[in-house]
């Protein structure tokens, strides 16, 4: 009955109804509602998250008992052959190399040398950090299912344990220490406007994000040249006199409290009346 309405009483619909180009037929009670027709579509949605497919590891079997582990001593020494760090009887996986042990006991691991709360094994670093990951995928939700959370957890720890991957170095420093920020980029571009407050303000940021082992980059070339006068009288000191401070936090910082220094980079652009200065300033500090 295309164009035709029929109502419970039998009688036609008006011309009208028809000219609009209606094409339906209705009963008494067999009009779906709206709000059925919206539950169903929000049912048919695919469940948010995300699927983690097993590639490395295998269900219920954690991937840290799949390798071999021994004990070894993990030496650092100086340019006159003493150690200047020494760790013994730390659990190592036997595959990895001597210099992998010794890098990774000495820089990552975590707590004071000698405590009871010092790391000793590469399963507590891997699980510090691995867990803490894991963690925050199921608080916000990531994982489509447990499963998958897991699978999640087991892939990403036989990466690691088996060297086909590794984090940089801020992730090892502060990822799962507890009180530590949770500063997981090794490099950070910050700005700087022509102002005291702004100039000391990007030296403390810079002293902190040296301090959680990260490395900065800062353009410089908002900052008024040497050439320059000051609102008050007198003439401004310029980029590259303020980069001498800066240089020197980065060089009293040590990098995520390890033994070394802050990475510091400094730009300024070419058209900046002070870019000779800026060229020569390295070679002639050294």
């Amino acid at each position: 009955m295309r164009g035709k309405h029929v109502d419970a009483s039998g009688d036609r619909t008006s011309d009208a109804m028809e000219a609009r180009g209606a094409n339906f037929v209705s009963t008494p009670g067999a009009q779906p509602s709206l709000n059925a027709v919206v539950s169903s579509r929000r049912k048919a949605k695919a469940p948010k998250g995300v699927t983690v497919p097993r590639h490395f590891s295998t269900e219920g079997i954690d991937p840290l008992e799949a390798v071999e582990w021994e004990r070894r001593t993990a030496i650092i020494s100086g340019e006159n052959g003493e150690a200047i760090f020494e760790q013994a009887d730390c659990e190592i996986p036997a595959g990895w190399s001597q210099l992998a042990a010794n890098v990774v006991v000495s820089k990552y691991f975590r707590g004071h040398l000698n405590t009871a709360e010092r790391e000793s094994s590469v399963k507590q670093l891997i699980g510090r950090v691995v867990g803490r990951i894991y963690e925050w995928g199921v608080e916000s939700d990531y994982f489509r299912t447990p499963a998958d959370g897991d699978a999640f957890q087991a892939e990403l720890t036989h990466l690691i344990v088996n060297q086909r991957m590794a984090f940089n170095s801020p992730v090892w420093f502060n990822i799962g220490v507890r009180d530590a920020p949770q500063q997981a980029s090794a490099c950070f571009i910050n700005s700087v406007d022509d102002t005291m407050e702004s100039i000391m303000d990007l030296a403390k940021t810079e002293a902190m994000l040296f301090k959680g082992g990260s490395g900065t980059g800062s353009n410089l070339s908002r900052i008024r040249s040497s050439r320059e006068t000051l609102a008050g009288g007198g003439t401004a000191s310029g980029p590259v006199s303020f980069m001498k401070g800066f240089d020197s936090f980065a060089g009293v910082v040590k990098s995520g409290g390890k033994t070394r220094r802050a990475a510091k980079m400094v730009i300024l652009n070419v058209d900046h009346p002070d870019i000779r200065e800026f060229i020569r300033c390295k070679t002639d500090e050294e």
